[in-house]
């Protein structure tokens, strides 16, 4: 198709679809009498695929193929599945039209309501409806729905508003409850502390309350954590906090039966209270009347694929299609949560810093004329007052070492030059195991006879130590004390409790598992590797990684931060004042136009494309950085730059305020379409990136 100012042979020009005329709607006759047309959303990632097809409903199908149905159909000369997205009694496709060929399941899985969402989804990241709907519905498992579409609903409990007691700790709580149960839809983000028998209450305890005043109105609650094993933590808790209520958990790692009877439970109502990973955050719970979502700034809760979305906007585009309360929780304070207190889009749950005071550990920063008391020992990666702080905890109960890093070694360098160890294969960092044995982060290479391409010396030096070294130190340093490493690279893995005994638990970040009690020392090691990152963001999950870890620590435990850590972010930790951190953050942020004070897309993809639409992006008036060629992951950091990947390989910013952030997104997505219509090289866009370079 081409529009009708364009010359007779030209190629067509950008928007040429949106300029097509407009064929009017017939209805579409069949033996006797009209037939029903449904309009098909295709399940293909192709941007300008990204709209409804007409096809004829047969007679034999018309009940089952209900909106929201799967089903397949001809396209291409294939068989493609797609979704009923509307159902009609006349098509403006001026040709014949193919008729379904089956229906996948006659169940509407695809509800009215998560096509809204997704609709509002791709709209904000740019995306294609397609990518968004295989997040929000499960594979289809045909044994497991048939054992769950005909079983009967249990009788539903009726429940009271809690008392607001527990949530008195927190300024603005108890009104947050109380319009809760009034079937309004509070919107908070909230800054809790660490729970303190007699003093302030556990989240899971005070979730539940939030969750028992949603269904005290007759609503369903969804509560969103980062991994599977939170999820199912946090869903026995609510299971004995709401007796009597079933509780399901919606998580990708349970596999497609378990995965989908879950999905199920929540569509047909037989579950109103639903726990999972980041995709549950479509889950279909019915007249869903509570959102959370616990340490939304973990980076595990962003979807690394497209759509690229945060469940924490999921959450809050939910919030706004359907009337839902939204609690954003955590130990501490995202900026994308403090830019909805500062929008006036959402209230601020804190507590009054006398019961801060009281319910954290305090936190010790030594700094220079402190070390240097300690003589040479002041200089040393562990200086002997933190050793005095150890060897006095352990005679109290378990101690705890925070280290950023796994492994034995994970970077080395050269030993004369000091340059970074780079296999010769890929570029990739290298790394140095217990046995000295060195091999590539990037693709697992074992390298011997190495060399350094810089001088042509054969030795290494190790330049960052992890968990596994850490461990074997500490061991060495104290005799007869037990160490238990933590983390995924630890052969046993991560450990999520540990007894009230005296041991050394050596953890990367995320890793730290929960001492009975309470930890009665809290070290926090190499403070500059993560805070001190040239990365969007990187002072803000460092300060969120030692506060998940401080948490950890009894109330009268020290916490010792050490390593030369970013002096702003660890004044933030000593005065727990993680609002004020954040809202720090968002106003450097929007100094720099930098997300979420300003809509920023990261587009990746070959120079001749980038600089086309960045060209089509300055015409519209919208800010442009680049494009420069695509950084390759430097060691240690994994948007640091170095040697670029591929020579064709560009990146650029495209960046605008938050008044045109769906400007923004629009412009992009008829960019992407227009690009695909042409066939021209695909470009990657990514809209509000973690990662900027």
């Amino acid at each position: 198709m081409v529009s009708a100012a364009a010359a007779p042979g030209a190629a067509p020009e950008q928007g040429v679809l949106l300029d097509a005329p407009t064929t009017s709607a017939r209805r579409v006759d069949g033996p006797g009498v009209a037939q029903p047309v449904a309009r098909i959303l295709l399940e293909t990632a192709v941007p300008h695929l990204d709209r409804l097809f007409d096809y004829l409903v047969p007679p034999e199908l018309d009940v089952a193929a209900a909106v929201g149905t799967r089903v397949v159909v001809r396209f291409g000369g294939q068989d493609l599945h797609g979704w009923i997205w509307e159902r009609a009694d006349t098509t403006t496709h001026p040709g014949r039209l193919a008729s379904i060929r089956r229906v996948v399941s006659d169940l509407p899985v695809l509800t009215p309501q998560t096509m809204r969402l997704v609709e509002a989804v791709a709209a904000r990241t740019a995306g294609v409806r397609s990518d968004v709907v295989r997040l929000a519905v499960p594979a289809r498992h045909a044994t497991t729905e048939r054992e769950e579409r005909d079983r009967p609903a249990s009788a539903v409990p009726r429940w009271s508003p809690p008392p607001a007691d527990a949530w008195a700790t927190y300024d603005g709580g108890p009104g947050f409850l109380d319009r809760l149960a009034a079937g309004e839809a509070p919107r908070a983000v909230w800054t809790a502390l660490p729970g303190r028998p007699g003093l302030v209450p556990h989240w899971t305890r005070l979730v539940a309350d939030a969750a028992r005043a949603a269904l005290a109105g007759g609503r369903g609650v969804l509560v969103v954590v980062a991994t599977t094993e939170r999820a199912e933590a946090v869903a026995a808790e609510l299971t004995t906090a709401l007796d009597g209520e079933g509780v399901a958990v919606l998580s990708a790692e349970h596999g497609p039966a378990r995965r989908y009877r879950a999905f199920l439970r929540a569509l047909t109502g037989r579950t109103r209270v639903v726990v999972g990973t980041r995709a549950a955050a479509f889950a279909p719970v019915r007249n869903l009347g509570l959102a959370v979502i616990w340490d939304d700034g973990d980076d595990r809760l962003d979807e690394p694929h497209a759509p690229y979305i945060h469940a924490r906007t999921v959450l809050a585009l939910r919030s706004g299609l359907a009337g839902t309360g939204l609690l954003i929780a955590g130990y501490t304070r995202s900026v994308e949560a403090q830019a909805y207190v500062e929008q006036g889009w959402a209230t601020e749950l804190s507590a009054r810093r006398e019961t801060v005071r009281a319910a954290t550990a305090r936190v010790q920063v030594p700094g220079a004329p402190e070390l240097e008391a300690e003589g040479p020992s002041g200089g040393a990666r562990i200086p002997s007052l933190a050793h005095r702080a150890v060897r006095a905890a352990l005679k109290r109960g378990p101690v705890l070492v925070q280290v950023p890093r796994g492994g034995y070694a994970p970077l080395v360098a050269c030993a004369r030059c000091r340059a970074v160890a780079r296999c010769t294969a890929c570029s990739g960092p290298l790394a140095m195991g217990r046995e000295g044995a060195v091999t590539c982060r990037w693709c697992a290479r074992t390298v011997a006879n190495w060399i350094c391409s810089e001088c042509g010396c054969p030795r290494l030096r190790m330049v960052q130590v992890g968990t596994t070294r850490t461990a074997e130190e500490l061991g060495r340093a104290f005799p007869g004390v037990p160490v238990v490493a933590s983390g995924a690279r630890e052969d046993h893995g991560v450990i999520t409790t540990v007894d009230a005994r005296p041991r050394l638990v050596v953890a990367t970040p995320g890793a730290e598992p929960e001492a009975d009690g309470g930890y009665w020392a809290v070290l926090l090691l190499d403070g500059a590797a993560l805070s001190a990152r040239a990365e969007l963001g990187a002072a803000s999950e460092a300060l969120r990684h030692w506060t998940n870890a401080a948490v950890l620590a009894h109330p009268d435990a020290r916490v010792i931060l050490l390593g030369g850590p970013n002096p702003v972010v660890a004044q933030a930790l000593v005065r727990w004042d993680h609002a004020g951190f954040a809202r720090r953050e968002l106003t450097e942020r929007a100094e720099l136009h930098l997300p979420p004070a300003w809509r920023a897309a990261r587009v990746d993809g070959p120079r001749p494309r980038l600089e086309d639409l960045f060209q089509r992006a300055r015409t519209a008036d919208f800010e442009v950085l680049g494009p420069v060629a695509v950084p390759r992951q430097a060691a240690g950091s994994p948007s640091a730059p170095a040697a670029p990947a591929e020579p064709k390989a560009m990146r650029g910013l495209i960046r605008a305020p938050l008044g045109r952030g769906r400007e923004l997104a629009a412009f992009l997505r008829l960019q992407l379409r227009d690009g695909s219509v042409r066939r021209e090289e695909p470009v990657r866009v990514e809209l509000d990136p973690t990662v900027l370079w």
